[in-house]
C-alpha cells in the first residue's frame, strides 16, 4: 500500500509544479535533489529493449524518441515510438548505433530531454554518456565517471578492494605481453581465465590448466578482444572451480540511498553467453545472499552509484563468493527481478534520472521482498542442431505461447517479419512467474511448447532439454550445467505436417498438380543414326526476320510463288503421337538434320501452353531449357507458337499480363 501510495504521489508530482514536491518531501523523507521532469526521452538502442523503455514512457506520459538504421526501417521498434529518425546513413548497420554525433543531433533537433542508452551499443560508453550531458540533456544511467570505472575491469576491481568486497586473486593492472602471463600463472598457479580488460560478453575469454598453453591461450584471446574492442589487454584471474554466476540488482539515486532488488542465477551458460536466468537464486543459503547483497550495496555506495545496475559474483561450492564486475546498465535478464519485486526496473531509472530519490518511490530495503520464482528464456533464430549457427529469413509462421505467469518481451515476433545478420540473434525473452521454481519451470515449458515459428530454426527444443533436467529442476546449478549435459543436444525432428500441408496446396494451386511419370521404366538406350552435316546449316526464313525485321519477313513470304509448309512434328510428336515419352534429349538429336534439310519451311511449330504443360508436368523438363537448346541447333527456321482464341496459351484462362510475359520470354 505504502509503495502503492508513492506511485500516485509521482503521478500527481509530475501534473503539478516543483513546490508539491517540496512539501511531499518535507512531510516524509529530506531530499535536497533537484526535480526536474522529463517530457521526452530517446532510446539509442533498437529491438525489444527499444520497445521496453517506449513502454514505460508511455505509462509514465513521456513522449518516446526512436532511432534507426537503414536496415531497420521496417523494424518494430520504429514503428512503437511517438518519433522515430534514421541515422547512420550509408555507415554498416551496427556503426549506425554507435554515431554519437548523430544521435545528439537528433536529441537537439527534436527537443529531446534524456536519453535511455538500453543494453549492447553504447550502453558501458562514458563518452556517450559524457557527450548526452555536454548537449544539455539528461543521461538515464549512471555518471560518466562511474560509468567508465566500472567498464574498466581493473578500476572495478581497485573499487572493490576499497570498499572491502572479496575478490579473486588476479592482476593489479591490464597484461599486454605473454611473459607477464606466464609469470603471473607460476606465482599463482593454474587455472586461470583470461578476460578482455576493456569488453565483456565472453569476448577474449579463456581458461588455461596447462602450462604449455598459456603463451598461446594469452595470444588468442589478446587478438578476439583487441578486434572487438579495438584493445587487446587482458586481465588475468585465478580461475574458481565449478562456480556459481550470482548477480545483485541494485538501484540508486542521487541522494546516494541505494537498494539491492536480490540477485538472479546466471549460471546455465554456454561459452560464456546467459541463455536461462533465473531470481531468486535456487538452492543459495540464506547467509550468504545476505552477505553477497550487503556487498553489492556497500560497493555502489563506495563509488556514488546511480540508477540500475549489476554487480556479478562467483560463488563456489562452499558459499564463498568472489566479485567479477559491475554491469553500469539496465540488462538482458532485468525481467525477472521486475517479476519477483513488483518493481518496473525502467520507470524507476527514468524516475531517479528526474530526481525522485528512492525513499519517495517508496522503495526502501525493508519495503522490497522477493515473491515466488521468475525463470527467462531468450528464444533466439540460433540453429541448436548446427552449433547454434544464426538463422536468418523470413517468419512464415508466429504463434506464441501465452497465459497466466507469462511474459513475453519481444520486437520483431510476427508472421512476415524479415530476420536479418545484421543484429543479435534475440526473437523474444519468455518469462515465467509462479510460486515456486518447478512451478516456473512447468510453465515456461508449456509456453515454449505452444510457440509455432516456422521459415527460421530457433532454440526451442534446446531450452525446453533444459527445462526438463531434472539437475535443472532442483536448482542444482553452476557454469558447466550445459558442457557437461549433452542430451541436452538431441532433438526430436520436427514434423511441420500443416506446412508443409499449405506449402503442397500452394504448388498444386499456382502450378498445378504434377503427374507422376508413367513408368520406372528407363527410356531406351537407342542411338539413331543421323546422317552426317555440314556445320552451318543452309540460310532460312529466320536470318531474313533478324536481318529485315517484320517488315522484311512479310514481303519476302510475299514475294514466294511456291507453297509454303509449317511443320508441326515437334509439337505434335511430344504432345500427342508418343504421348509423354518424347523428351528434350530426342528432339535434340534430330534437330541439326531438320535445320540442314527443312531450310525451306515457313515455320516449325513447336511451343505453346501444352507443350509446356507436357515437359513441366509428365516429363518433368524445364520447358524455357529446351527452347534455349533448339534454337541453337535450327538457327534458320522461324519457331511457331500454338495460340488458342479461348484461353491462349493453356487449358486455363489466365490473366492476359500472365499471356503477355508468357510470350515475351518465349
Amino acid at each position: 500500500m505504502q509503495l502503492f501510495s508513492a506511485q500516485l504521489a509521482v503521478a500527481g508530482l509530475r501534473r503539478s509544479n516543483r513546490a508539491r514536491l517540496w512539501a511531499i518531501s518535507k512531510n516524509g523523507f529530506a531530499s535536497q535533489v533537484e526535480y526536474k521532469p522529463i517530457r521526452s526521452v530517446l532510446v539509442a538502442n533498437r529491438g525489444e529493449i527499444a520497445i521496453r523503455v517506449f513502454r514505460a514512457c508511455t505509462e509514465l506520459g513521456i513522449r518516446s524518441v526512436a532511432v534507426y538504421s537503414e536496415q531497420d526501417k521496417m523494424h518494430m521498434h520504429r514503428q512503437k515510438a511517438d518519433e522515430s529518425y534514421i541515422v547512420g546513413k550509408g555507415l554498416a548497420p551496427v556503426e549506425a548505433y554507435l554515431n554519437i554525433p548523430e544521435i545528439i543531433r537528433v536529441c537537439k533537433e527534436n527537443d529531446v530531454d534524456a536519453v535511455h542508452p538500453g543494453y549492447g551499443f553504447l550502453s558501458e560508453r562514458s563518452d556517450f554518456a559524457q557527450a548526452v550531458i555536454d548537449a544539455g540533456l539528461r543521461f538515464i544511467g549512471p555518471s560518466p565517471k562511474v560509468v567508465q570505472q566500472m567498464g574498466d575491469k581493473v578500476a572495478a576491481r581497485k573499487a572493490a578492494i576499497e570498499a572491502g568486497v572479496p575478490i579473486v586473486p588476479g592482476t593489479d593492472g591490464p597484461v599486454t605481453t605473454k611473459e607477464e602471463a606466464v609469470e603471473f600463472c607460476r606465482k599463482h598457479g593454474l587455472p586461470v581465465i583470461f578476460k578482455a580488460a576493456y569488453g565483456g560478453g565472453g569476448r577474449g575469454m579463456r581458461v588455461v590448466r596447462k602450462m604449455d598453453e598459456v603463451e598461446d591461450n594469452f595470444l588468442r584471446a589478446s587478438s578476439e578482444a583487441k578486434a572487438a574492442f579495438g584493445n587487446g589487454a587482458m586481465f588475468i584471474e585465478k580461475f574458481i572451480e565449478r562456480p556459481r554466476h550470482i548477480e545483485v540488482q541494485l538501484l540508486g539515486d542521487k541522494a546516494g540511498n541505494v537498494v539491492h532488488l536480490y540477485e538472479r542465477d546466471c549460471s546455465v551458460q554456454r561459452r560464456h553467453q546467459k541463455v536461462v536466468e533465473i531470481a531468486p537464486a535456487p538452492r543459495l543459503p540464506i547467509e550468504v545472499r545476505d552477505k553477497m547483497t550487503e556487498y553489492a550495496v556497500r560497493l555502489a555506495r563506495h563509488v556514488g552509484y546511480e540508477n540500475a545496475g549489476t554487480v556479478e559474483f562467483l560463488c563456489d561450492e562452499s558459499g564463498n563468493f568472489y566479485f567479477i564486475e559491475v554491469n553500469a546498465r539496465l540488462q538482458v535478464e532485468h525481467t525477472v527481478t521486475e517479476e519477483i519485486t513488483g518493481i518496473d526496473l525502467v520507470q524507476s531509472q527514468i524516475r531517479v534520472a528526474e530526481g525522485m530519490t528512492l525513499p519517495e518511490l517508496g522503495y526502501t530495503q525493508e519495503n522490497i521482498k522477493p515473491q515466488g520464482y521468475a525463470i527467462q528464456c531468450r528464444v533466439t533464430t540460433e540453429d541448436p542442431a548446427n552449433d547454434f549457427q544464426p538463422n536468418t529469413g523470413r517468419l512464415e509462421v508466429f504463434r506464441s505461447g501465452e497465459g497466466m505467469g507469462i511474459r513475453l518481451d519481444s520486437a520483431s515476433a510476427y508472421a512476415g517479419a524479415i530476420i536479418s545478420p545484421y543484429y543479435d540473434s534475440l526473437l523474444v525473452k519468455v518469462i515465467s512467474h509462479a510460486s515456486d521454481l518447478q512451478s516456473s519451470a512447468a510453465k515456461m515449458n508449456r509456453a515454449l511448447r505452444e510457440f509455432r515459428i516456422r521459415g527460421v530454426k530457433t532454440n526451442i527444443p534446446f531450452l525446453l532439454n533444459v527445462l526438463e533436467n531434472q539437475k535443472f529442476l532442483n536448482g542444482v546449478l553452476d557454469t558447466y550445467f550445459i558442457d557437461e549435459h549433452p542430451q541436452l543436444f538431441r532433438f526430436a525432428k520436427s514434423k511441420n505436417r500443416a506446412q508443409k500441408l499449405l506449402n503442397y496446396l500452394g504448388e498444386v494451386l499456382v502450378n498445378g498438380p504434377t503427374t507422376p511419370l508413367a513408368t520406372k521404366l528407363k527410356p531406351a538406350e537407342v542411338q539413331p543414326h543421323v546422317p552426317q552435316l555440314p556445320l552451318e546449316p543452309p540460310r532460312g526464313f529466320k536470318q531474313i526476320l533478324q536481318e529485315q525485321g517484320p517488315e522484311g519477313f512479310a514481303k519476302a513470304v510475299r514475294q514466294q510463288k511456291s507453297l509454303l509448309l509449317m511443320d508441326t512434328t515437334f509439337r505434335d510428336a511430344h504432345q500427342s503421337l508418343l504421348a509423354t515419352r518424347v523428351r528434350t534429349h530426342d528432339l535434340l538429336k534430330i534437330s541439326p538434320f531438320v535445320a540442314h534439310k527443312f531450310n525451306n519451311l515457313y515455320s516449325l511449330e513447336n511451343w505453346g501452353g501444352a507443350t509446356f504443360d507436357v515437359a513441366l508436368r509428365f516429363l518433368h523438363e524445364c520447358p524455357w531449357e529446351r527452347l534455349e537448346e533448339m534454337r541453337k541447333q535450327i538457327p534458320n527456321i522461324p519457331f511457331q507458337m500454338l495460340l488458342r482464341g479461348a484461353n491462349a496459351v493453356g487449358y486455363t484462362n489466365y490473366p492476359d499480363n500472365v499471356v503477355y510475359k508468357f510470350c515475351e520470354l518465349s
